[in-house]
């Protein structure tokens, strides 16, 4: 059996921020299965992590798919690290990823990742993007993994009500829609859309931090705080640090279980 811990991530507010599951694995299991487990559990992301000698193996599923990059679930599986005395509370958590090396830090009440920046450049809209998202540009470019478009204002990101089916075909991850903010305590905002994926609307997505690090660093220098405007909502601070984005949140645990089917069993049915 392996130990299941849900956490609400990038808040410190249960049942905000983004959710996700942290299945604590002895060793190696395999992909199909944390697969079925990532589609049973349909959270947008189930992390899975076993120690190794200088760290530990950490993977993302969504129901979908295994993703390359992912920030909720990184932060999560560092709490639950800590949380259960895995950790010691000043020991660095390190984690071994189809990303790198990528590590997780307390810094009082939050966590602070270091993850690597996204860079992206300036491209054409993929037909029918703008048109499923319902919106005008400033900008469009594309990331390593998706595409950014900046809007006019704070409004239209919270307004947005995409027809996410058109937005499947789209050659990328999916799409994340920003502007600066109109005041307070954020200087800008997003809203992460992903249904090729199998996620209609992340509700606070890390990794998609990494884009907009680097794109808003020309206007809002080095260090800012980002608020991610979905039904849920959560905040993360931002420091950008060379080619590497320190990326703050809190965690909260909200459910704890045990995975009864383990990676050795064989799941058969119609």
């Amino acid at each position: 059996m392996a130990t299941l811990i849900q956490v609400d991530a990038f808040t410190a507010v249960p049942f905000r921020g983004n959710p996700a599951a942290v299945c604590l694995l002895d060793g190696p299991a395999e992909a199909d299965w944390m697969q079925l487990v990532g589609a049973e559990l349909n959270l947008s992301e189930t992390a899975f992590v076993y120690p190794l000698d200088d760290g530990y193996s950490l993977r993302w599923f969504t129901p979908t798919t295994e993703v390359a990059l992912c920030g909720h679930a990184t932060l999560a599986t560092a709490h639950v690290l800590w949380e259960t005395g895995r950790l010691g509370t000043t020991e660095q958590a390190r984690f071994h990823t189809l990303s790198g090396l990528l590590t997780a830090d307390r810094r009082g009440d939050w966590i602070e990742l270091d993850f690597p920046s996204k860079p992206l450049e300036a491209a054409a809209a993929p037909a029918g993007m703008l048109e499923a998202l319902g919106v005008e540009a400033r900008f469009v470019g594309r990331s390593q993994f998706d595409y950014l478009v900046e809007v006019a204002n704070e409004q239209t990101v919270r307004n947005l009500r995409p027809h996410f089916a058109d937005l499947t075909s789209i050659d990328a991850r999916g799409v994340i829609v920003t502007s600066r903010s109109d005041g307070g305590e954020y200087a800008v905002v997003s809203r992460c859309f992903y249904p090729g994926a199998g996620i209609n609307e992340d509700p606070v997505t890390g990794s998609a931090h990494c884009v907009l690090a680097p794109y808003w660093q020309p206007t809002l220098g080095d260090q800012f705080t980002a608020y991610q405007a979905s039904a849920r909502g959560g905040s993360i601070r931002i420091a950008i640090r060379g080619d590497r984005v320190l990326l703050g949140g809190q965690a909260v645990t909200v459910t704890r279980g045990e995975l009864v089917i383990d990676a050795h069993t064989t799941a058969h049915g119609d």
